[in-house]
């Protein structure tokens, strides 16, 4: 079992979510019982609130709810008669097959940014995670701790005094900084005519929550809400007790048990040693023995900086291969003679034929078809370990990170420094260092938890330009995070200048770049105008 802070519920509290959460104590649970249309938005609203989902339940969707004709269910016990059925149906049909086919919502809280990384790697599950841009992390858990993990095996550690003391040190300058920030954002950027109160305040908050979010460690806690089939929780599960991050096997113990209240023959196969033992065990060997190959070949160096975005792989003919996989499906001609065809084409008709087909796109979820995937780009990235989370839960592209640690340094935000706190920035991520350098010799996975955000990883993305076009376009939008809304603009020029491909970077035509103060206030102004709008209308 994790080191978790229990929550406290009455006996009241504890008989409706009996009916709806498969256990009322651990960190790990399953939602059943519910409309599919309240996990989904229960999830939502998961993302950002700094309550847990339990009890977000109770506070803000019981009483909207009719629970009466559920009284006397108890989704705490696992269903036998539903694991019966399960298995004759697998014995008939073929288990991977039906595990494509029940799904569960799952939460896991109390998670820290390492071990969520590790959960939401997977393409074929949907993740909602807590956002650093809506929850300040100056609440406490119940016990009075802060929020971040304290692994077993640090804390009997000889360092174990000093690992809690200056990871308390580093949320003390997050929470000291935080109000001394809001007031200077607030008094340089006023409140004018036709803003409303409320969309003021979310965008100062969300600035000052951008900007401190580097100072704390990876250590600190996330509440994460996936939904995915079975097929899908087996794989996730095999790959983190393959993982050599030690939460991560025993977050994978909590959810194959609530797993199995609600799905259980579709995880027969994880425990069975011929199985899942083995499948572990391949994956735990290939990794650590190509470390140890690699190692041999290359020694140990220390990284070294570089440029923050570098476009390393690309097709020269990319341009060629989108163009002639527009034309194949309206043709009978092989895709040989098609790129032929339209290498001879002249600009004009090449930029004719690309417009026709991306079409007029009223806006950015207007994306043009499967023709832009037959093109493709890799990038290597170094950006604060902030914003590689935000780019991270990307899943329809190839992503591979570096271990994170603290020699690729870091940046002082340009409104941290504004404001005059640069010194005590420095000074937190400086503490942040130390501790890491000190853990890393006896806890070399662990001692990630002590790096604060702000410091820089590496790490690959390799996607298709109909991706690429995803990627950019809502990433570099004024409300995005300046950190990754730079990392996009990069790409967008390497793919347009470096790669040549000008014509797809020019069907990117909601791809923004250039500062904007207060970015999320437009989207905040939007929001409270379509919730004005439905109040009046009487909408829910």
């Amino acid at each position: 079992m994790p080191p978790v802070t229990p929550e406290d519920f009455d006996d009241e509290e504890r008989e409706v979510l009996s009916r709806y959460f498969t256990n009322l104590d651990g960190p790990v649970f399953a939602l059943v019982n519910l409309p599919e249309v309240v996990k989904g938005a229960l999830f939502a609203r998961y993302s950002r609130s700094p309550k847990s989902l339990r009890r977000l339940f109770l506070d803000e969707f019981v009483e909207d709810l009719d629970v009466s004709g559920d009284a006397g269910v108890d989704a705490t016990v696992g269903l036998k008669r539903a694991e019966d059925l399960y298995s004759r149906v697998f014995s008939d049909y073929g288990d991977d097959s039906v595990a494509q086919l029940g799904g569960v919502h799952l939460a896991c809280e109390q998670a820290s940014n390492l071990l969520t990384k590790v959960l939401e790697r997977g393409r074929i599950l949907s993740y909602l995670e807590q956002s650093t841009r809506y929850i300040p992390y100056d609440i406490r858990l119940a016990n009075g701790h802060y929020r971040y993990y304290r692994d077993p095996a640090i804390l009997e550690s000889p360092l174990g005094a000093r690992y809690v003391g200056e990871m308390d040190r580093m949320f003390d300058t997050y929470n000291e900084l935080l109000p001394l920030l809001d007031d200077f954002v607030r008094r340089r950027t006023p409140r004018t005519g036709g803003v409303s109160l409320f969309a003021h305040h979310q965008a100062v908050r969300a600035a000052c929550l951008d900007a401190l979010r580097g100072l704390l460690p990876a250590g600190s806690l996330s509440n994460v809400g996936i939904y995915g089939s079975g097929q899908a929780y087996e794989q996730l599960l095999l790959r983190m007790r393959a993982s050599s991050l030690p939460e991560a096997w025993r977050y994978a113990e909590l959810m194959v048990t609530e797993l199995r209240k609600v799905i259980p023959s579709f995880l027969t196969r994880v425990d069975r040693p011929e199985r899942g033992g083995v499948w572990v065990d391949y994956l735990r060997a290939a990794r650590e023995e190509t470390a140890a190959v690699v190692a041999s070949l290359w020694g140990s160096e220390a990284p070294q900086p570089g440029a923050a975005v570098t476009l390393t792989g690309y097709d020269a003919d990319g341009e060629d291969r989108v163009l002639a996989a527009i034309c194949y499906e309206h043709t009978n001609e092989p895709e040989a003679k098609l790129r032929a065809r339209v290498a001879g084409l002249s600009s004009a008709e090449r930029q004719r034929l690309l417009a026709t087909y991306v079409g007029p796109r009223s806006n950015r979820r207007h994306r043009p078809g499967r023709a832009f995937e037959a093109t493709s780009y890799r990038f290597d990235v170094v950006c604060d370990y902030g914003a590689f989370r935000d780019l991270q839960r990307h899943r329809l592209l190839t992503i591979e990170w570096q271990t994170l640690g603290t020699d690729l340094g870091y940046e002082v935000p340009k409104l941290v420094g504004e404001a005059g706190f640069s010194g005590r920035y420095v000074e937190s991520l400086e503490r942040s260092r130390a501790l890491h350098d000190a853990l890393v010799k006896y806890f070399p996975v662990q001692s990630g938890y002590a790096v604060a955000l702000a410091y820089n990883v590496r790490f690959s993305m390799e996607m298709n330009a109909r991706e690429a076009m995803h990627v950019i376009e809502l990433r570099s939008s004024p409300q995005g995070h300046p950190a990754y809304r730079k990392v996009v603009s990069d790409m967008y020029h390497l793919i347009a200048d470096e790669a040549g491909h000008r014509s797809l970077a020019g069907a990117m035509s909601f791809f923004e770049e250039g500062e904007v103060e207060l970015g999320r206030l437009a989207a905040e102004a939007r929001a409270a105008a379509r919730g004005d709008e439905q109040e009046r209308s009487g909408s829910p």
